[in-house]
């Protein structure tokens, strides 16, 4: 770590003296592999490592970047002299500004040494044992269209002329499968996932049971007839569903009006049975750091608390354009972006209420198990979705018949105000960003089936 924290003080020094009134440098090293196994083989087997870095330069209210991948002295110089170049044509910006530094706490747990330290062959095993584990589960799985492992082990150190300085190390791994099973004359598929910092953590035969229990259990859905009914989500639907808010609460989105929430903040527009959090200082939180990616320490801000908008999202830049302060929520995709308003992990607050307890207060109505055309399904300045969903039927308080093939519609806002109940087991899901989520009850949403 040493050697990146020592080339992004090179970096600083080099835009300074190419004519930066300020300046900021992101080094980051990347490793990672993905295996891919079909049929009881493995298809492919990739692994890669990456550095470089990333260099804003700012002039007066003038900002401009730079990045590369040559880290040698003559490199960094050439790269942050780029960016000073780039600020000298940039147009005026008043809330163009760096960060203030502020102190850092570090996070323990975030780097799992034996990722480092496990071979190829041992992640590959992994992988065959989901597939193994998915196509011994029942006679009715026909086969597995694909299992995927996949790690990341990144090193990650900022430094700017302001006084900011700080660096890490994060690792993680997932793995996943879609199962695919045969019966009534249709095929049906089911994912099955796990996440952890490291492949110890990862429960191969439970992912793959998953999956094929998931795809089983989808075996001669039919379409329900239409109607506005209670539904219960599960997890992964509840998480694509957060993330979507989670989006719309970043103040980039909010100040070009381009979001259902502007100019809605300490409304009282939730249930008070939601608690929506962003925390980028969990432990477990896949997008957890000490800072953001220009630095600022990361926190726990409350979104929707109490039934109430409690907070926007803000990185440097739209807290200046705001008259307030950074909520540590600046995002990068690595050296190669400039850092942009994103969530970091999304957190909705567990209830009371088992699976069993949660279906038996919807009565009659649906369990959503999955959905498709999230993003393509949702107006994102109105809040309005009409998106194709599939699941289970809810009758007399239990999990009937299986059901697809229908839309469920309404706006994001409404939905929000109709929430009944969280579930009490949470669950770290990768959809719609990292999201931890329990199963949540919706008192009443349009379903459009036969």
């Amino acid at each position: 770590m040493t050697e990146l924290s020592a080339t992004a003080q090179r970096a600083v020094e080099a835009a300074l003296a190419a004519g930066a009134g300020n300046a900021e440098a992101y080094a980051s090293r990347d490793s990672g592999r993905e295996v891919r196994v079909h049929g009881g083989e493995v298809e492919s087997l990739t692994a890669a490592t990456q550095s470089g870095i990333g260099v804003r330069a700012w002039i007066g209210n003038r900002v401009g970047y730079a990045f590369g991948t040559d880290l040698s002295d003559a490199g960094v110089a050439a790269i942050a002299a780029r960016a000073a170049t780039a600020a000298e044509v940039a147009d005026e910006d008043e809330f163009a500004a760096p960060p203030a530094p502020a102190e850092v706490e570090a996070i323990a747990g975030l780097s799992d040494p034996g990722l480092a330290t496990s071979s190829a062959d041992e992640v590959a095993a992994l992988a065959l044992t989901v597939e193994r584990t998915a196509l011994a589960a029942d006679p009715r799985i026909a086969g597995v269209e694909q299992a995927v492992y996949a790690d990341s082990a990144e090193q990650v150190s900022i430094a700017s002329s302001t006084g900011v300085a700080g660096e890490y190390e994060v690792s993680s791994c997932f793995a996943y499968l879609q199962a695919l099973a045969e019966g009534d004359g249709a095929k049906e598929t089911g994912l099955g996932f796990g996440l952890a910092r490291g492949p110890e953590g990862l429960d191969a035969e439970a992912i793959g049971a998953e999956g094929a229990e998931r795809a089983v259990a989808m075996i001669g859905a039919s379409k329900p007839a239409s109607r506005s009914c209670p539904v219960v989500f599960d997890p992964t639907v509840a998480a694509s569903f957060a993330g979507l808010i989670g989006g719309a609460l970043g103040a980039d989105a909010v100040q070009r009006g381009r979001s259902p929430f502007a100019d809605r903040l300490n409304e009282e527009l939730a249930s008070e049975a939601l608690a929506l959090y962003d925390d980028g200082r969990d432990p477990e939180g896949a997008a957890s750091a000490p800072f953001d990616g220009e630095g600022v320490p990361r926190r726990r801000t409350a979104l929707i608390e109490g039934g109430r908008l409690r907070a926007y999202l803000y990185d440097t830049y739209t807290a200046n354009r705001a008259g307030g302060t950074s909520t540590g929520s600046a995002s990068r995709s690595g050296y190669r972006s400039l850092p942009s308003v994103s969530a970091s992990n999304l957190v909705v607050a567990p209830g009371a209420l088992s699976l069993p307890g949660m279906l038996a207060e919807a009565g009659d109505g649906v369990y959503i198990t999955d959905v498709a055309g999230l993003h393509s399904g949702v107006n994102p300045v109105t809040g309005v979705f009409s998106v194709g969903a599939s699941g289970r039927a809810i009758r007399g308080g239990e999990l009937a018949e299986p059901v697809r093939e229908f839309t469920i519609a309404g706006d994001l806002v409404a939905m929000l105000g109709s929430v009944r109940a969280a579930g009490a087991e949470p669950r770290w899901v990768p959809f719609g960003g990292s999201v931890r989520t329990p199963p949540l009850l919706i008192g009443e949403i349009s379903i459009s089936g036969s």
